[in-house]
């Protein structure tokens, strides 16, 4: 017997692959600057997205994959032709308003468009985005058919979104020193403290 990957037949995902409505791209997403750093080698993710799905739902999706922890901060999509989309305020001014993201879906993207996703906009964590060019099916490229965009394959090493590179940096203490594994708990062949020979 073989083994299914993916979903049962009867779930809805499946359904709503097999409907001809529904076409799934891949968005190719790379970080280009943020926290004052321009990044080389660019860390990047490719996502699975469906176009039913919304501009909201990319943008969790690549803030999960790009480690950001703290979602407390504006973010904004802005299209080749200069639409904007985002999160929208009925107190902002027209010229500052933005298409709601929750309404818009990712079937307003043309294929091989390109277009920016902005997280924070303090630290300005600028995101170049590029939609596949060719349909992809997502049992054959993911495996599963999610039920939102998810990452299927990625490069490069993620920042922390403040900078932190261990739990207490503030920005102004000292790194502390190695402790060489000796510090965890003895869970594993190596951690934990070390035996002194002859003790």
């Amino acid at each position: 017997m073989k083994r299914r990957i993916g979903n049962s037949p009867r779930s809805r995902p499946n359904r709503a692959l097999g409907s001809r409505s529904v076409k799934w791209i891949s968005v190719q997403v790379e970080l280009i600057e943020g926290h004052g750093e321009h990044y080389w080698p660019r860390p990047g993710r490719i996502f699975a997205a469906a176009d039913h799905h919304s501009f909201a739902q990319l943008a969790s999706a690549i803030d999960d994959a790009f480690a950001r922890w703290d979602r407390s901060h504006l973010h904004e999509f802005e299209l080749s032709d200069g639409t904007r989309i985002g999160m929208t305020d009925p107190e902002w001014d027209a010229e500052e308003s933005v298409v709601d993201e929750r309404i818009l879906k990712i079937s307003r993207l043309k294929p091989g468009e390109q277009f920016v996703y902005v997280f924070d906009f303090g630290d300005d964590w600028s995101h170049l985005c590029t939609a596949g060019k060719s349909p992809i099916n997502p049992l054959e490229t993911v495996g599963i058919i999610p039920d939102k965009p998810l990452p299927y394959f990625g490069w490069g090493a993620i920042p922390d979104q403040y900078g932190r590179t261990w739990s207490a940096d503030d920005g102004e203490a000292q790194l502390p020193p190695d402790p060489e594994l000796a510090d965890l708990p003895p869970l594993r062949s190596g951690w934990g403290p070390r035996r002194r020979l002859g003790g």
